[in-house]
């Protein structure tokens, strides 16, 4: 195996035998053989269905390969035999260095087991001794942050409670390549992105197998991309290329062959353009409403920095300053982050971003440019506040989370004093928004028939 390879899947194939009995499976057990005794031809009882069919494939170490394809197209068949825990018909996949995988929910655990005793059997299945999970042990319960419950059998745990733990072990078992299917789609929004940060530090230097029917998720943390069609590679390349690809092929294998018509746009007066007050109107009485349902800011979250400075309270206001539990997309919205000081901060910078569950960063700023001619100083033991005020774009159904923190210094060369993952968690109720990861408020939408175009 090339040094360059981290994974190299050859001619990979798997058949499984379909019987229509349990009568059959019988007689093709027995029957055949005895069909064969006596000189005559066997006669088969089953039917075969090859989950896949001479897939071949490579992965270059340190790169992440999506895969995507429908439910039956072999994907978690493929993750089975790459991670050794399903044997192949024929071809052979060859692995370097160690794998961890989170395949489907609860596999490797058994149920009657506590998480603690789970815990110990899948590492050491992941190739740690005793004395190295012992002394991991804590970070891995701290990681997965699952309480009492993990002296509490498995079997007793929800779904997203078996995620956190199987995660948790994955993330200090110091894998050289990483397999990930669809586990992350389970699980509430502050693990979802603690997830994504150690899979962010992992792709840095690992090797990642991620599996989606998410093609966002593939375009946005792949560099590479494989498509599985009925057990074969139908498709691979550029994520970008090969989702755009997928997307079109589904929608046609629902609706039928799709066709392109361009036609000139219609330009409008801008007499046509409803006024400010028609425009707020007409977003916030839409029957479609895009309602963000917005949490308390958790000063425990995960933080890190000098501590020189501390970000005390952040707060998501209304144009009254009011605090908001709930935010309509569209509205005008006012983040303000309060900071108190333990010594003298000659250009403090504050900003934030608002991220997605994939950790993905839609959208954020800080003060430096606004106050870079003009740098306000601050004392130590004096207060600093920030106020951001922007219009809450309109958001898919899902959950958010806003990173705050304070620098000083500049863009470029700063010290970081205190930066909170998740300071705030928020949730997309419900949305007008069908595609994209964000959507803007439309100004107008009209439909009308015309005459026929030549």
């Amino acid at each position: 195996m090339s040094s360059e390879f981290a994974i190299e899947v050859e001619s990979l194939s798997k058949c499984y035998h379909i019987y229509a009995t349990p009568h059959d499976r019988l007689k093709q057990f027995i029957l055949p053989r005895l069909s064969r005794l006596i000189g005559r031809p066997p006669k088969t009882y089953c039917s075969e269905f090859w989950a896949l069919n001479n897939v071949s494939f490579r992965v270059r170490k340190g790169e992440t390969v999506g895969i995507i394809g429908r439910n039956g197209s072999g994907k978690s068949t493929l993750l089975q035999m790459i991670c050794g825990t399903l044997s192949p018909t024929s071809g052979r996949v060859k692995t370097r260095g160690r794998v961890a995988a989170l395949l489907e929910l609860g596999s490797g655990f058994n149920p009657e087991f506590t998480g603690r005793e789970n815990v110990y059997m899948n590492a050491a299945v992941l190739g740690l001794s005793k004395n190295e999970i012992d002394q991991r042990f804590d970070q891995i319960i701290d990681f997965a942050d699952i309480g009492e419950y993990i002296e509490q059998p498995v079997q007793t745990y929800s779904s997203g409670m078996m995620v956190r733990l199987a995660f948790a072990v994955i993330a200090h078992v110091d894998a050289d390549i990483l397999v990930v299917d669809e586990a992350l789609s389970v699980g509430d929004a502050f693990f979802t992105q603690k997830c994504m940060r150690f899979l962010r530090r992992f792709m840095r230097n690992g090797t990642v197998l991620f599996v989606s029917h998410d093609t966002a998720s593939v375009k946005g943390l792949c560099n590479h991309a494989l498509w599985l069609e009925k057990g074969e590679v139908f498709k691979e390349g550029e994520p970008k290329e090969v989702c755009e690809l997928y997307l079109e092929a589904f929608f046609e294998a629902q609706q039928g062959k799709s066709s392109t018509t361009r036609l000139k746009p219609l330009k409008k007066p801008d007499a046509m353009l409803p006024d400010k007050d028609q425009r707020m109107a007409f977003i916030n009485n839409s029957n479609l409403r895009n309602d963000l349902e917005v949490f308390k800011f958790d000063p425990d979250a995960q933080s890190f920095g000098k501590g020189d400075a501390r970000i005390d309270q952040v707060y998501l206001l209304d144009e009254h300053q009011h605090p908001l539990s709930w935010v309509v997309g569209g509205e005008t919205v006012l983040l303000r982050v309060m900071v108190s000081t333990d010594r003298d901060l000659e250009s403090p910078i504050i900003g934030f971003f608002v991220k997605d569950r994939l950790g993905q960063t839609l959208f954020g700023d800080n003060t430096y440019l606004t106050y870079m001619d003009n740098p306000v100083y601050c004392r130590k033991k004096r207060g600093l506040e920030a106020d951001f005020v922007f219009q809450m774009p309109l958001l898919p159904t899902g959950q958010y989370s806003i990173t705050v923190a304070i620098a000083s210094g500049t863009q470029e060369e700063h010290e970081q004093h205190h930066w909170i993952h998740d300071a705030i968690i928020f949730k997309s109720e419900s949305s007008s928004v069908t595609g994209g990861l964000v959507g803007i408020p439309m100004l107008e939408i009209n439909l009308r028939t015309q005459e026929t175009l030549s």
